[in-house]
């Protein structure tokens, strides 16, 4: 399944980036368009960036739903385990297949109540369309207020989002049921970099690192390390 990770990586990435891009452009405009530049100023008011508050919420949205299943993931979830790692292996396992199961049964129900939702809210009026099917008895949807996209378009992050949620429950769950092992977040790994490159070594001596970041031992004007009598 690493086709379905590197597309939920990406997928997230280009949300945050896109929206990033877009908050700073439309404050950057909206603060240059009140400078008295001639010429420029003119240009800057026929630019309407109005949709841009819009399309950043619906991609914080797309992103947020998203991420909730990159979490489950890579356990980076915040949960209280303190009693559970406390329990007897057996009796652990148990309750984190249970914990796991409830996940995965309220993601499903989640996920099928949001796709109901959205064939009725305007999806079953588009697939008609598309196949040319009467589309007399079947509402055709709202449209947002700026971008004036179909809502069930924006509304598709809840099935989807929280679809992926539920496979990633089942995954996790078959993977400790199978190994007993569950996904772990190390705060101190830095992707790039090999695990044993995340510390020094006990013994190690920066005065030794033959590299410009770390400090070296005091030498005399000579440049001799051992001072001259």
């Amino acid at each position: 399944m690493q086709w379905l990770n590197r597309l939920e990586e990406w997928l997230i990435g280009t949300l945050m980036a896109g929206a990033t891009l877009i908050v700073f452009v439309a404050v950057l405009h909206r603060y240059a368009a009140g400078w008295p530049i001639p010429g420029v100023q003119d240009w800057l008011l026929t630019l309407n960036l109005g949709w841009a508050q819009e399309l950043t919420i619906i991609m914080f949205v797309w992103m947020a739903k998203f991420g909730a299943a990159y979490g489950v993931r890579t356990g980076i979830h915040v949960g209280v385990d303190v009693l559970i790692n406390r329990l007897p292996p057996a009796t652990r396992a148990k309750f984190i297949i249970i914990g796991l199961s409830g996940g995965a049964l309220f993601t499903a129900v989640v996920a099928w109540l949001g796709a109901t939702f959205v064939w009725d809210n305007g999806a079953h009026h588009f697939v008609a369309q598309q196949f040319g099917w009467p589309v007399d008895d079947i509402p055709e949807g709202p449209t947002t207020p700026d971008l004036e996209w179909p809502t069930w378009m924006v509304y598709s992050a809840i099935p989807l989002g929280t679809g992926l949620m539920c496979f990633r429950f089942v995954q996790v769950l078959v993977t400790f049921m199978r190994s007993g092992e569950l996904p772990h977040h190390d705060h101190g790994h830095v992707d790039g970099l090999p695990d044993e490159a995340q510390a020094p070594p006990v013994d190690f001596n920066p005065f030794a690192a033959d590299d410009d970041l770390h400090p070296r031992p005091p030498v005399d004007r000579l440049g001799s390390k051992d001072k001259q009598p």
